[in-house]
C-alpha cells in the first residue's frame, strides 16, 4: 500500500486527521504522522519533527493554507508521489509548487477515498 504521512495530525479524537490515522491503519496502509504535539494514535507515533521521515508515497494534509506556507520546502523535499488536500486545506499556490516538482495534487477527502476504495 501507499506509505502515507498524515500532515497536521491531532491527538484529539474528534479531529478528521485523528480519524484518518485510524482508517489508514485499519486499511493496512503504512502510516506516519506529523503534528504539533507528540503522542500516539492507533499505534502510530505523532512526531513534531520531519527530519526522519522518508520514502513517502502520499502526504494527506490537515493544516490550513496559511500554516502550510512554512512547510512548502519540506513537503517538496519529502518527494511524495502525491499530496491530498482535504477539505479546508485547498491551496492553489502549493498546487503549483507541487506540480512544478512533478508531484500529483489531489483535492479530495482521504476518508472518502478510503471508504470508496479509491485510495
Amino acid at each position: 500500500m501507499k506509505k502515507t504521512l498524515v500532515f497536521g495530525a491531532s491527538l484529539k479524537p474528534n479531529r478528521y486527521s485523528n480519524l484518518a490515522i485510524h482508517r489508514l491503519v485499519d486499511s493496512g496502509v503504512e502510516t506516519l504522522a506529523f503534528g504539533l504535539r507528540e503522542g500516539k494514535v492507533s499505534g502510530v507515533n505523532i512526531s513534531n519533527k520531519l527530519d526522519k521521515i522518508n520514502d513517502i508515497h502520499t502526504i494527506t494534509l490537515y493544516i490550513n493554507p496559511k500554516r502550510q506556507e512554512e512547510y512548502y520546502n519540506k513537503i517538496v523535499s519529502l518527494a511524495p508521489k502525491r499530496v491530498i488536500f482535504n477539505p479546508g486545506t485547498e491551496n492553489p499556490e502549493l498546487y503549483n509548487i507541487l506540480k512544478n516538482n512533478n508531484i500529483d495534487v489531489e483535492v479530495a477527502c482521504t476518508l472518502v477515498l478510503l471508504s470508496t476504495g479509491q485510495y
